[in-house]
């Protein structure tokens, strides 16, 4: 399944910087490949979630933590690939690691294309499924880490008053003080009131961190 390097690759520094609580889930319908792969993360101090097909890892239990899917192109049913362009459809965020015994040059593109972190070939090394994994669970920490900042903005944004919010929306949008109370017909001094308020609720010290703040909020195009 994997080659020689297994014996000599430092598996615990490879993942050492991870936390302990990442989650790989390994969605293959060769039992030999998945005990393999299930031996070879646990090894490492990972969470290893082995799912015989797309149906049992659909049906399973998912954590709450950073983790990677780790996914055998060519199963029963569906296949990894066809698999993989459901993901963010089914709401689910996983970075996918892709792994196929016929491995090609098309299928690897359209693999990558699609947001895989890798596209390793079987039989492929331990080092370079480690490190597959590593890179996979560090993209999903970082998405994590974005999605609570993200959850943290629209909170401190639900504090703010509905005319704090319109002096908030208007003072981003370039407009001066004076031009913002014409707009709300409030006085300048109620405007800058106001103004101070929604910067201390939203922790922006500056009003280059307000506007940031406000792109951040805006949804996905």
């Amino acid at each position: 399944m994997y080659g020689p390097a297994l014996a000599n690759a430092p598996q615990r520094a490879i993942v050492s910087h991870m936390r302990e609580t990442a989650v790989v889930h390994i969605i293959d319908d060769d039992e030999s490949t998945r005990a393999v792969l299930d031996s070879l993360l646990r090894s490492v101090g990972l969470d290893a979630r082995p799912h015989e097909s797309v149906d049992a890892f659909l049906t399973a239990k998912k954590p709450d933590a950073p983790g990677c899917l780790i996914l055998d192109v060519r199963m029963p049913r569906i296949s990894g690939l066809d698999f993989q362009t459901q993901l963010s459809e089914l709401g689910i965020c996983l970075p996918v690691v892709l792994m196929s015994g016929h491995g090609d040059i098309p299928m690897s593109v359209r693999g990558m294309k699609a947001g895989a972190v890798d596209f390793l070939v079987k039989p492929f090394r331990a080092q370079d499924m480690l490190d597959a994994v590593a890179a996979a669970i560090t993209r999903d920490e970082a998405r994590r880490n974005a999605d609570g900042e993200k959850r943290s903005l629209r909170d401190r944004f639900a504090t703010l008053s509905p005319r704090e919010q319109q002096v908030m929306e208007l003072v981003v949008a370039g407009k001066m003080n004076k031009q913002v109370a014409g707009d709300l017909g409030l006085s300048e001094v109620t405007v800058k009131i106001h103004r101070g308020s929604a910067m201390r609720k939203m922790n922006a010290r500056t009003l280059a961190d307000l506007v940031r703040m406000a792109e951040a909020l805006k949804p996905p195009r």
